[in-house]
């Protein structure tokens, strides 16, 4: 894929899984976390847009941590992804070979590293671990000798099955790739076929696969049916890319219902994550600006809303309270990350070792029941590191 193509979100794992094409990016067009993160997109919105201001972090805890292992040099080091209600953390470390490998790290604290059977050892492949349930089963994808994508899921025990989905290609970049898994194991995802088109898929736990297409989706080259998130429900959201190179947001119900959906006024509309109750958060932008958050009810309202004096503000998580997890951005390009409570209440963060060049600062990933938060932070020597905060 090319490089601008791919501008966002392992939750998610993208800038792990497609390493050799760009830092953070999930489908052309979308916005960067991390080294590529200037292109944000601000939306101009008719309706229900506010400023929502920022207040200092009240009293919390911010835990830094690295994986034993994990490479010190720049663009290497320790990303989390995902946390689950016990507060145990899955994410990614690169070693000082540029090789990546998954992780999980208990409540207290112990961390396990593990590799997907069949991970490449090159530079740039191996395994990402990105998503993780309350059993504790955790999913990714891994990049083979082939530079081609496989998905995983791990068991809590360690038993780790690997899985591809039939259609995806088999050249380099292409392949599986899960990003969520549910309460009841089942797993959503993308592929990515020999004509470079995406696709979504859910497995169940029964290792069942069906594969779809958001309806308005593109079917060249870099379009198709991004997959980011599923909850208790079985509902599954995402974007739609189309021939006229915007993005579109939708809902996938367990039965195969799809819902469309975009910001009003907005060019695109990244979903990004969905709750129990089916409230949706994400992203939407217009051209040439940073782009601004958007939350919507299960009815269908959408809200908008932006880190008073941000300059882009990235949605990547909501929890079953409502309480959104994200990251923005200001002029000097470094990211902090920020909680939304349910009222609208806007609380900032900074992890301490944080860096505040262009690039660097604090991703905010995931958040749990407890509204605990985990992400990862690069330091001003481009170097990763893991945390987690309580409050």
């Amino acid at each position: 894929m090319q490089r601008t193509m791919l501008v966002q979100r392992l939750h998610t794992l993208t800038e792990v899984l497609f390493p050799a094409q760009t830092r953070g990016s999930k489908l052309p067009g979308q916005q960067v976390r991390g080294t590529d993160h200037s292109i944000w997109r601000r939306a101009c919105v008719a309706s229900l847009l506010y400023a929502a201001a920022a207040i200092a972090s009240p009293a919390q805890t911010i835990t830094e941590f690295n994986v034993e292992g994990a490479g010190t040099g720049a663009s290497q080091g320790t990303r989390c992804y995902g946390i689950n209600t016990a507060g145990t953390i899955a994410g990614v470390y690169r070693d000082s070979s540029n090789v990546y490998h998954g992780f999980v790290r208990s409540s207290s604290r112990t961390i396990t590293t593990f590799n997907a059977p069949g991970a490449g050892t090159a530079p740039l492949q191996g395994t990402a671990s990105g998503a993780i349930n309350t059993a504790g089963t955790i999913t990714g994808a891994y990049i083979a000798a082939s530079n081609v994508g496989h998905g995983f899921v791990r068991t809590s025990s360690g038993t780790i099955t690997t899985f591809s989905v039939s259609g995806a290609g088999t050249g380099a970049g292409e392949g599986t790739y899960p990003l969520a898994i549910n309460t009841a194991g089942t797993i959503a995802g993308y592929y990515e076929d020999s004509s470079k088109v995406y696709h979504g898929f859910v497995r169940a736990p029964s290792g069942t696969i069906t594969t779809f297409n958001a309806p308005g989706a593109g079917t060249g080259s870099f379009e198709g049916t991004y997959v980011a998130a599923i909850n208790t429900a079985g509902t599954i959201t995402g974007y739609y890319k189309n021939t006229s190179d915007t993005s579109t947001g939708f809902s996938r119900t367990a039965d195969g219902t799809f819902t469309s959906f975009e910001v009003s006024g907005a060019t695109t509309t990244y979903a990004e994550s969905i709750n129990t109750a089916g409230e949706i958060v994400g992203s939407h932008g217009v051209a040439g600006s940073a782009g601004s958050g958007f939350s919507r009810a299960a009815d269908g309202t959408i809200t908008t809303f932006e880190v008073s004096g941000a300059y882009g503000t990235k949605p990547w998580a909501i929890n079953t309270a409502g309480t959104i997890a994200g990251d923005y951005s200001n002029s000097d390009d470094a990211s902090r990350g920020f909680s939304r409570a349910s009222d609208g209440t806007i609380t900032t963060f900074q992890a301490s070792g944080a860096g505040t060049g262009s690039g660097q600062g604090t991703f905010a990933y995931a958040i749990n029941t407890a509204g605990s938060i985990t992400g990862t932070y690069q330091d001003s020597s481009n170097v990763y590191h893991g945390y987690v905060r309580t409050e």
